[in-house]
């Protein structure tokens, strides 16, 4: 190259470094593009969140108060299971009318705001996510595995657990509807939550809070 280049070279030269400057402009237009939409998504994934945190915080905003009420319930229930119903005394009989409306009223206010009463009927297969079985006897009625009876009723709010249902449970070996104890034995362990166990272990199935 000689000390003056002619105008074919200096065009040449220029026309290089614009090409290599827009090449430069180029990827760094891509670094910013990517960048922004790197940016885009955590902001709408941030908005998402909050959004899910605000309405969870909406939707268990009575959990705590909800919880506290139960015990209210509990003793509403056992008043009207074991009120005299057949009193002939009419001022008792609308002592009873009176208790049972205000049960009635208050589970209703339960559902309203999302609180489901969990009691399971005789013979329901026993679920641990729900039921928490606080004894086991031999049944002719249900099946091993099965709901017995329901000692206390549970709750859940929005399909969140508040409080399991104390359950009674049809013992290993029970013979219920389902079959006898040579049947439920083939039902298998999908059917029979005791099912496979051997007779050194325990025979609570390992879910049940079992009590002599």
């Amino acid at each position: 190259m000689t000390d003056e280049q002619t105008p074919a070279e200096d065009v040449a030269f220029e026309a290089d470094d614009a090409a290599q400057e827009i090449e430069a402009l180029k990827l760094e237009v891509a670094q910013l593009k990517e960048q922004a939409l790197r940016y885009a998504a955590e902001a709408e994934n941030t908005k998402r969140r909050a959004e899910r945190e605000m309405n969870d915080a909406r939707a268990y905003a009575i959990q705590k108060f909800g919880r506290d009420l139960l015990g209210v319930a509990d003793n509403l229930a056992r008043a009207t299971a074991h009120s005299p119903r057949e009193s002939t005394d009419a001022a008792v009989k609308n002592f009873i009318i009176g208790v049972e409306m205000t049960e009635k009223e208050l589970q209703s206010a339960f559902e309203r705001n999302g609180l489901k009463k969990i009691d399971p009927a005789q013979g329901e297969k026993f679920d641990p996510h729900l039921h928490q079985a606080v004894t086991e006897q031999p049944s002719t009625e249900v099946a091993a595995g099965g709901v017995v009876a329901v000692l206390q009723a549970g709750y859940e709010l929005m399909g969140r657990l508040v409080r399991p249902a104390m359950v009674a449970v049809a013992a290993k070996g029970s013979t219920g509807p389902q079959g006898g104890a040579s049947t439920g034995e083939q039902a298998g362990a999908s059917a029979n939550p005791y099912a496979g166990a051997g007779a050194d272990e325990d025979s609570s199935g390992g879910s049940f809070d079992t009590k002599a």
